[in-house]
């Protein structure tokens, strides 16, 4: 897996001088916080060559197991259940899930698995976001997104939100 990883990062690295200047250019970032207002980890999203976001983040202080990883439709994180951020980002009107055969929401993105440490580096990409604004799936719309962990997995499946229980940490995703 780490190998992988590395020979992924390389091409990105090498694709990044590819991208245009103004593409480059273009982050966000965002502190995921849980309902107590402690920081869990610092996220760093970057547009990649050809379109898409690559999400990186440090965490730490989650419970062990599987967790869902979503964008949501507002930037907004107000405790304790986050439901300020409402539903998942989902400008192309699809059904929730990666396994749903009418589409999947531009938010849905996969589990990720956290150590009994409590401690993850994570790196995800989405193909279905940018941060252009103006863009109809930019995470910079009227409104702002946030990030979003679940209690539990996601099914993949069920709509709206796959099953994935509560939601554990929020963040507002700014420039």
């Amino acid at each position: 897996m780490r190998y992988t990883f590395v020979l992924a990062a390389a091409a990105l690295f090498v694709a990044g001088s590819l991208i245009p200047a103004e593409a480059q250019m273009r982050t966000a970032k965002t502190q995921l916080k849980n309902a107590e207002g402690k920081v869990l980890g610092n996220v760093t999203l970057r547009e990649a060559a050809g379109g898409g976001v690559l999400i990186e983040a440090d965490l730490s202080g989650l419970t062990a197991g599987q967790h869902a990883f979503h964008i949501h439709e507002v930037g907004a994180c107000d405790p304790p259940d986050f439901t300020t951020a409402k539903g998942h980002f989902n400008p192309g009107g699809k059904k929730h899930g990666f396994l749903n055969p009418d589409g999947f929401h531009a938010g849905d993105m996969p589990n990720f698995e956290v150590p009994d440490s409590g401690k993850l580096k994570l790196t995800v990409f989405n193909h279905a976001v940018t941060l252009e604004k103006g863009a109809k799936n930019s995470l910079f719309h009227s409104g702002g997104t946030s990030l979003m962990i679940h209690h539990h997995a996601d099914d993949y499946k069920t709509d709206p939100a796959g099953d994935a229980g509560g939601r554990i940490a929020c963040g507002v995703i700014t420039q």
